[in-house]
């Protein structure tokens, strides 16, 4: 173990990767149909230099109404992160759970302005629980690792 204070900081946010899809317009504002919103979340990470690291969370939202797809908005939201003094088995938690609870602030409001822009009312992502998803893909893990059969 380092005799090193453990540290983390946010040194940059940013949006990395941003799209937008209107395949419909301008049919899509004439009708009056009630969107079905789908919500997809992905993250990452990639080390940057010594103690830097780079955490996305990648949000798509598609709005359909019926078998058509009125919008569809990517958004990759980016943070360069300082974490020094961490063990690294407590780094997991650190890049699933707390860099992401940073960044989903900042990759909600890209995407309801980015719908506004399209000329959609706002989407309002509803809060997410990155504990309860990091618990989830750690259970998920364990249930698909490999099991050791000892024959006697």
């Amino acid at each position: 173990m380092s005799d090193e204070q453990a540290a983390f900081s946010i040194e940059k946010i940013y949006v990395k990767d941003l799209s937008l899809e209107v395949p419909g317009a301008p049919q899509v504002f004439l009708s009056g149909d009630t969107p079905q919103l789908e919500v997809q979340l992905g993250q990452g990470m990639t080390p940057a230099a010594e103690g830097l690291f780079e955490v996305t969370l990648s949000i798509t939202v598609t709005a359909r109404a019926g078998d058509k797809t009125l919008f569809l908005v990517e958004a990759v939201q980016a943070g360069i992160f300082r974490i020094v003094g961490i063990p690294d088995e407590e780094m997991a938690p650190v890049f699933g759970v707390v860099c992401p609870n940073v960044l989903f602030p900042y990759a909600r409001e890209t995407i309801s302005d980015t719908v506004t822009r399209a000329g959609f009312p706002p989407v309002l992502l509803a809060p997410v629980n990155f504990d309860a998803m990091f618990q989830q893909q750690l259970a998920q893990a364990a249930d698909q690792a490999p099991k050791i059969q000892i024959a006697h």
